[in-house]
């Protein structure tokens, strides 16, 4: 039986080591997340229903967290490795890979299109008819307005590239998903239509545009688009969840798509309009190099370090420091105001592209820092918090990768 003044001295130890323990932990986190914090609330006010963030540096991921759920009904909270159909932040995936040609003198920049697709000789753009009073016709007939000129140079490689062709965004050929038609067939439905504008004399963002430069991908290479880029880009670089058709496993990872209904102020489940489903059909569904791709917020970093540090990623070089130069100047002449290079838009500290659902992809040169944030919404936010929420996630992922360094 223990003495009296061993339970003393027992309990003495206890209470000292206890204060001691209580000491160490402070009262708040020394390090609370600022990204939570802010994402937190728009996520209890159907702003988003959910999303993942991720922030990275040329050499390792700072921040990678998911928010909210990937299925509302369900209660299902969003996983980190969730999987988004990230739209047209495919764009600098399938130029990269045009890029990959250019250095290996198999595609010319400055060649006109129809050098590597002949459908393209002899097009037609569609001009007002100086001939035809304002206001003398109605907008249902439209096109008795204008008529059809010659093109005054073939369209340039370069044009597709960067939304100066005159390649309108869409195919009257097309049906209203983007993924029923062959790459093959899409690219001979835009060769026989006519432009919207005298080649490099304006800038008009084009769907189209990259489709027929994809195109020019298979023809060069004489291997299908999809192999191409699996083979070149996505498997050398570790991107295995990125693809054309997710397998019923990503499925399960797929985060749900959402769009605000106006009356109720709520987030309400829709599918993609723009896709056919099931989205592992093979035998229906076609890639779409404009905007077709599914990914993940790991997946889209680990490209984004490729650009990040000049086209080379863990030793492997994939683009030139010429082609990576080209990408990520502004190649588009001011046109329209625009500021776009070669798939990808242009800022003064750096470079990135956005997605019809909203996800985007933001690179600060200057700074260093990837910012990737993957949601899934179609139409307008439902708040007006909305629109700030990517350039507010850059100046938090700012003062993370300054405090992690």
């Amino acid at each position: 039986m223990r003495s009296h003044h061993a339970v003393c001295a027992i309990l003495v130890c206890c209470q000292c080591l206890a204060f001691g323990q209580n000491a160490a932990v402070p009262s708040t986190p020394i390090n609370p997340d600022p990204i939570a914090a802010y994402l937190q609330p728009l996520v209890d006010n159907h702003t988003i229903a959910g999303g993942v963030t991720l922030v990275a540096t040329k050499d390792r991921v700072v921040y990678l967290k998911p928010i909210g759920y990937q299925d509302i009904a369900a209660k299902t909270p969003m996983p980190t490795n969730a999987l988004f159909w990230i739209a047209s932040t495919s764009k600098p995936m399938t130029v990269t890979a045009v890029m990959m040609l250019v250095d290996e003198g198999k595609i010319d920049l400055n060649a006109p299109v129809e050098k590597y697709l002949p459908e393209f000789k002899g097009q037609m753009v569609r001009v007002a008819n100086p001939s035809t009073p304002a206001g003398a016709h109605g907008a249902s007939d439209s096109k008795a307005s204008t008529q059809l000129v010659p093109a005054v140079h073939p369209i340039l490689v370069r044009e597709i590239l960067s939304h100066t062709s005159g390649l309108p965004f869409k195919s009257n050929a097309q049906p209203g998903a983007l993924d029923l038609l062959s790459l093959k067939d899409s690219v001979k439905s835009f060769a026989s239509e006519p432009l919207i504008f005298q080649p490099g004399t304006s800038y008009s963002y084009s769907n189209e545009g990259i489709d027929t430069a994809a195109r020019i991908i298979e023809v060069v290479s004489g291997e299908p688009y999809e192999q191409f880029m699996q083979e070149r880009l996505f498997t050398p670089l570790g991107m295995h969840d990125t693809t054309f058709w997710p397998t019923p496993e990503q499925i399960s990872r797929l985060a749900k798509s959402y769009r605000l209904d106006a009356q109720t102020k709520t987030l309400v489940e829709q599918p993609v309009d723009q896709l056919t489903y099931p989205l592992d059909d093979h035998e229906h569904r076609y890639p779409m190099p404009a905007g077709g791709l599914f990914s993940t917020a790991a997946d889209v970093s680990i490209f984004c370090r490729m650009l990040l540090n000049g086209g080379v990623l863990d030793g492997k070089r994939y683009i030139s420091q010429a082609s990576f130069h080209a990408m990520t100047s502004v190649e588009s002449g001011g046109l329209n105001k625009s500021s776009y290079g070669f798939g990808l838009s242009v800022s003064a500290t750096g470079f990135g592209h956005g997605g019809a659902y909203k996800n985007a992809m933001e690179i600060d040169v200057a700074k260093g820092r990837i910012l990737v944030f993957m949601v899934q919404q179609n139409g307008p936010w439902g708040t007006a918090d909305g629109d700030g929420i990517v350039t507010n996630l850059e100046k938090l992922s700012d003062d993370l990768v300054a405090s992690s360094h």
